[in-house]
């Protein structure tokens, strides 16, 4: 608790006990009335303050007006019957106000823990840097760092600005970003992200990126100004209670007013003016709008939080509320389903071991900067001997020769295998690029290599349809036969191929067409080309660990470690989200409109009127918070 909320707290102690003690004191008259108000006074001095204020500045219309018209209206009550020669009971309006300074006291502990939640979640940015000067560390502001900069990380320090790793291996902690608790191993060379924790051994980094500009500002800064982009429903709570506010006080006028004179001119009867008086305070006590007013907005906060801690940001609750109502996932394929780099995905035809073919292609590859040339030395996976290697010869368009243990190897194309006379064979399942190999003139094989489904893909269109996405399609500008074979593997409805990125964003706006209004359309890609139609769809979700960006910037969701998998945890968190508020905009608004009835009608008093405003309000907050909760 900070130190208002320990004061609050003292305050609701102090009037509860000075409230019991009077109540079984004997005193009458003008010394009554002193008595209780000290514990009045103590309890609600700061709700009286800020309703003057409110009327003072032209606002008036809250709950802190209603709660001092209510309250001031049962002490004038009160004092009427004392002058009257009866007991008034000053009891229930400090019981109201004490009980309404309860409620606000736990909405305080409980918002303020659910940020301090996320607070903690997001504990990502770096207080320094560490920079080796003249053989020692002096730690300066991340800001202050230029990009090329080889910045020094302990074990146990964050990663202040993203970069590659120049020197030295370690495993990162990478659970603040992407909510994976399983360590990352890298290496020399390896691109690193600021807000990891490095956990074993130290490492130069040489920053590619300015600190405004590194991971962990944006990602701050997504999180900071979510906020401003507000949903539906919460402008529809904003907007309900202006008109709502002012609707019930002069309802409560209303009812005050209006049916004592109509006993007195239509009825002949009795006014009752103490009776209706009463009923109308403890309408306007029901009537307190701050259970929708504060647990609508926590609920979209702490959704937003909680999908930041599983690495989903999402940059606003209006695109929370769009992502609850997503039917249609439309995925781009490189980088997004795929890894986006060329793999050996397999070796065919092969006399020889599978691992000597490898071993053969890559030692003659080995000075070539080629992709698939890279691909070959990944696959090999153990240091070149460059000293095996000799004669290396590239031939345009066709591939390379070289000497490699003295045997004379080539690795290409067909054509490359038909200038050495080796009689190649065919590959009868070319979905990918065809690496030749030859030795001594003799065919040795040939090696598949494409680029490669991420681990999760096909988990990812499964946990799509279970979570309520009706329809997936992939577009790509990859050629036809690939995309099919991808689709094909992962269960994706329907598949467009040879696509330029302008025609992308045609095939977007046909489907968003198409579905007539119905239902929402989410877009998920990770590359420059991919800005366009992040924007023209519904909601746009961009890869945030290898994407461009350009992506990240065009995108309303963001998923921190480029797994596809999180897009139906991001769903499925938006679902709950929007079920909670549903269900507290009904349980709230419900519970207000039969309590006003039963006040309106006499059959509900002040202890009533306290249940339906702070009690509500409690059991709203306690729903809300439960949006932080979003294990898979």
């Amino acid at each position: 608790m900070n130190k208002k909320q320990k004061k609050t707290l003292y305050r609701i102690i102090i009037s509860a006990v000075l409230l019991i003690a009077l109540y079984f004191i004997p005193v009458t008259g003008a010394l009554r009335f002193i008595l209780y108000m000290v514990p009045y006074f103590i309890i609600g001095y700061d709700v009286l303050r800020k309703a003057f204020k409110g009327i003072k500045n032209r606002q008036p219309m809250d709950e802190s007006l209603l709660m001092c018209i209510a309250t001031v209206g049962a002490i004038v009550l009160a004092v009427y019957q004392d002058l009257s020669g009866l007991k008034g009971d000053y009891v229930e309006a400090i019981a109201v106000m004490l009980f309404y300074q309860v409620g606000e006291w736990f909405q305080s502990v409980a918002v303020g823990k659910s940020r301090r939640n996320i607070t903690e979640l997001m504990d990502i940015r770096p207080d320094y840097a560490n920079i080796e000067t003249d053989g020692e560390l002096e730690q300066v502001d991340p800001d202050e760092v230029e990009v090329g900069t080889v910045i020094y990380v302990k074990p146990g320090e964050k990663i202040p600005i993203d970069g590659i790793v120049a020197s030295g291996s370690s495993t990162l902690d990478t659970a603040a970003l992407t909510g994976e608790s399983l360590p990352r191993n890298i290496v020399e060379g390896d691109e690193v992200i600021s807000g990891c924790i490095n956990l074993t051994s130290p490492l130069r980094i040489k920053t590619t990126k300015e600190f405004g500009e590194s991971t962990v500002s944006k990602i701050l800064d997504l999180v900071e100004n979510a906020s401003s982009h507000k949903s539906k429903s919460e402008n529809f709570i904003t907007k309900f209670a202006r008109i709502y506010t002012p609707a019930v006080v002069y309802s409560a006028i209303a009812l005050a007013v209006l049916p004592p004179i109509v006993r007195m001119l239509f009825m002949g009867a009795e006014p009752m003016w103490g009776s209706f008086v009463y009923r109308a305070l403890s309408f306007l006590v029901i009537s307190c709008p701050c259970a929708l007013v504060v647990s609508i907005p926590l609920t979209f906060f702490a959704g937003i939080g909680g999908a930041s801690h599983a690495g989903v940001l999402i940059k606003g609750s209006n695109y929370l509320e769009t992502l609850s109502e997503t039917d249609t996932v439309v995925f781009d394929k490189t980088g997004t389903l795929t890894k986006g780099n060329f793999e050996v995905d397999a070796v065919h035809h092969c006399p020889i071991k599978e691992d000597e073919l490898i071993e053969m292609a890559a030692l003659a590859e080995a000075a070539s900067t080629h992709p698939i040339s890279q691909s070959l030395r990944r696959a090999y996976s153990r240091e070149i001997d460059r000293s095996r290697v000799s004669d290396i010869e590239e031939i345009a368009g066709q591939g390379i020769k070289a000497v490699v243990d003295g045997k004379r190897v080539a690795v290409g194309n067909t054509k490359l295998m038909a200038a050495v006379g080796a009689e190649y064979i065919e590959c009868p399942d070319d979905i990918g690029t065809v690496i030749h190999v030859s030795v001594d003139s003799e065919y040795a094989g040939h090696i598949v290599i494409s680029d490669i489904i991420k681990p999760h893909s096909a988990d990812a269109v499964r946990a799509l349809k279970s979570c309520g996405v009706k329809r997936t399609v992939m577009l790509t500008g990859d050629a036809v036969k690939i995309a099919d074979k991808v689709a094909s593997e992962l269960h994706i409805d329907e598949v467009h191929a040879e696509l330029l990125p302008s025609d992308k964003v045609d095939r977007v706006d046909a489907l968003i067409s198409a579905k007539g209004g119905k239902g929402k359309l989410a877009f998920v890609g990770d590359g420059i080309n991919d800005a366009p139609v992040l924007s023209r769809a519904d909601i746009g979700i961009a890869m945030g660990a290898m994407g461009s960006d350009a992506a990240i910037e065009a995108a309303d969701v963001v998923l921190m470690d480029d797994d596809p998998l999180k897009i139906a945890d991001a769903i499925r968190i938006a679902k709950k989200c929007l079920r909670i508020v549903k269900e507290n905009i009904v349980f709230a608004i419900g519970i207000k409109l039969l309590c006003l009835l039963l006040s309106a009608l006499g059959l509900a008093g002040m202890w009533l009127a306290v249940f339906a405003d702070v009690g509500v309000m409690v059991l709203c907050v306690l729903n809300a918070i439960r949006a932080l909760i979003t294990k898979r």
